[in-house]
C-alpha cells in the first residue's frame, strides 16, 4: 500500500439525515485508522456515527433547507476550522451533485475530482439515466415518462402491472418526510398512477413508471469503484445481493463479492464513455433472459462500499484520497467471497424471511474459502477497535423502531400504493 499524504484531512459530506448510514461509519473508520484526520457533516454528533474513536470532528448540519448559497457558505466556514485544503468525499446523491456544482467556488479549499460539467446530477436523474442507457444500448427496464395523469395510467397498464414508479430527482424528496412521498413506489392499479402522477409538482421532479423486473435469488448485483482521469478504474469490485431489508427490494443487508464479468464490463464502459472521475456504485438486476439491467447510478460510495476491500486494505475511499494527493494507487489484490454484513438490515430481513415460504438465497458456486479469515467478514457496524457506534447505533435503533411501530399503529391509515424505501427496486442502500 501506498503511504497517505496525512497532511491532507477528509470532509465526509452527507445532505441526507440518516442516524443509520453505515456507509459514512465505514468511511470514517477506513480513513482514520490510515492516520487520516477525518471530517464529517452530519445531522448530530450525538448519533452513531459521531461516536467513532477515528472521527476527529463533526459539523452538524444547519436547520433549514440547504439550497446553493447556505451550502457554500456551511463549507467555507468548515474549510476554515480545518485550517488546510481537504478531501472532500460526498456520501449521497444529493452532496454530490451540490459539491459537483460548487467545485469552482470551492477551488483551492477542497480537492474533488474533475468531472464533467452537470455529471453527477445527469446520472443520478432517472430519466437521463433511462435515456443514457438507451444511447449505449445497455439493458434498463422498459421506461414510460407521462405527461399527463391519463398518461400515466395508460402507461402503467402498457407496461404491465405492477409497476414501479420513481421520481426522477429523488434527491429533491430530502427532507420531506412529512408528504407522504418516496423516491420509488410499487404501482398495482391505472388509477394509482394517475393519483401519483397528480403529486408532481409536490415531489418537483418527473414521475417514470418502469416495467417490473422481477426478483429472485441471485438476480440482484451490484459494481463499486473509484476512477480516475479518463474514466480509467484504480479499484473495483462486482457484488451479489444476498439478502435486502426489506426482502427483495431494499437496500444490501447482506452481500458478497464475486466475479460477474458481464457487470463488470458494463460498468468500465459506461465510465469511459462519461469520462467518469470519482467514485460510483451502480445497481442491477439479471432479468429471465440473463441480460443484466441498469436499475441505478449514484455519483459517491455506496453504503457497502467496504465489502470491496483488498488484501493490502485498499478500497474506493482511500483510493480515491491517493489518487486526489498525487499519490500512486498500487494495483489492487481482490477477495472474492468477501462478505459484508449490515448487522441491524440482516436481523430484520432473517425474521422477515423466516415467517415466509419463499426460498432461500441460492448459495451454490460460493467460492472455496468464502467464510473465515481477517478478510472473511466485514461488518458494517460493530468493530473490536471501535465498539461505541454499535452500542450507540443499537440503542437508537430500537428506540426509532419503537416509535414507528407505535405511529403505525396510531395512524392505520390506508396508503395510495405500498412503499419501496427510498431505494429503485432491486438497488443496494443509503439513504
Amino acid at each position: 500500500m501506498s503511504s497517505f499524504d496525512t497532511d491532507v484531512p477528509v470532509l465526509l459530506l452527507r445532505l441526507d439525515p440518516n442516524p443509520f448510514h453505515h456507509g459514512t461509519l465505514g468511511a470514517v473508520r477506513s480513513l482514520g485508522r490510515a492516520g487520516i484526520e477525518v471530517h464529517a457533516v452530519v445531522e448530530s454528533a450525538r448519533g452513531p456515527v459521531g461516536r467513532s474513536r477515528y472521527l476527529h470532528r463533526t459539523h452538524e448540519l444547519p436547520s433549514g433547507p440547504m439550497t446553493h448559497t447556505p451550502l457554500l457558505a456551511l463549507l467555507r466556514d468548515i474549510s476554515e476550522r480545518i485550517g488546510r485544503p481537504a478531501v472532500l468525499i460526498p456520501m449521497d446523491d444529493r452532496g454530490a451533485i451540490a459539491a459537483a456544482r460548487l467545485a469552482g467556488p470551492l477551488l483551492g479549499r477542497f480537492l474533488l475530482p474533475a468531472q464533467p460539467p452537470g455529471l453527477p446530477e445527469r446520472v443520478a436523474d432517472k430519466a437521463e439515466l433511462a435515456q443514457l442507457c438507451r444511447e449505449l444500448e445497455l439493458p434498463h427496464p422498459a421506461t414510460a415518462l407521462p405527461g399527463s395523469a391519463q398518461q400515466a395510467a395508460d402507461a402503467a397498464a402498457g407496461l404491465g402491472l405492477p409497476v414501479v414508479a420513481k421520481w426522477s430527482r429523488p434527491w429533491l424528496l430530502t427532507g420531506m418526510a412529512d408528504s407522504g412521498l418516496r423516491s420509488t413506489t410499487l404501482v398495482r392499479t391505472p388509477d394509482d398512477a394517475r393519483r401519483l402522477y397528480e403529486l408532481t409538482e409536490r415531489a418537483g421532479s418527473a414521475l417514470l413508471l418502469q416495467r417490473l423486473l422481477p426478483s429472485a435469488p441471485d438476480t440482484d448485483w451490484f459494481f463499486h469503484g473509484c476512477f480516475t482521469r479518463g474514466g480509467g478504474c484504480l479499484i473495483g469490485g462486482t457484488g451479489r445481493k444476498e439478502r435486502a431489508w426489506p426482502p427483495r427490494t431494499g437496500q444490501t443487508a447482506v452481500g458478497r463479492w464475486l466475479p460477474n464479468p458481464e457487470v463488470e464490463r458494463a460498468a468500465l464502459r459506461l465510465a469511459r464513455h462519461l469520462g467518469y472521475r470519482g467514485i460510483l456504485d451502480l445497481d442491477f438486476r439479471r432479468d429471465a433472459h440473463g441480460r443484466y439491467h441498469l436499475l441505478d447510478f449514484n455519483p459517491r460510495p455506496g453504503a457497502q462500499f467496504r465489502l470491496f476491500t483488498d488484501r493490502s486494505g485498499l478500497d474506493v475511499v482511500r483510493a480515491l484520497h491517493l489518487d486526489l494527493t498525487g499519490r500512486t494507487v498500487p494495483a489492487p489484490r481482490g477477495v472474492h467471497g468477501r462478505l459484508f454484513r449490515a448487522e441491524n438490515y440482516a436481523l430484520l430481513s432473517s425474521v422477515a424471511t423466516a415467517f415466509t415460504r419463499r426460498p432461500r438465497a441460492v448459495t451454490a458456486g460460493r467460492p472455496a474459502g468464502a467464510r473465515g479469515g481477517r478478510h472473511g467478514v466485514e461488518r458494517a457496524w460493530f468493530a473490536a477497535d471501535d465498539p461505541l457506534p454499535f452500542l450507540s447505533m443499537t440503542g437508537s435503533w430500537l428506540r426509532s423502531g419503537a416509535r414507528k411501530s407505535a405511529h403505525r399503529m396510531r395512524a392505520g391509515a390506508p396508503r395510495l400504493a405500498r412503499p419501496v424505501p427510498a431505494r429503485p427496486l432491486g438497488a443496494p442502500q443509503q439513504p
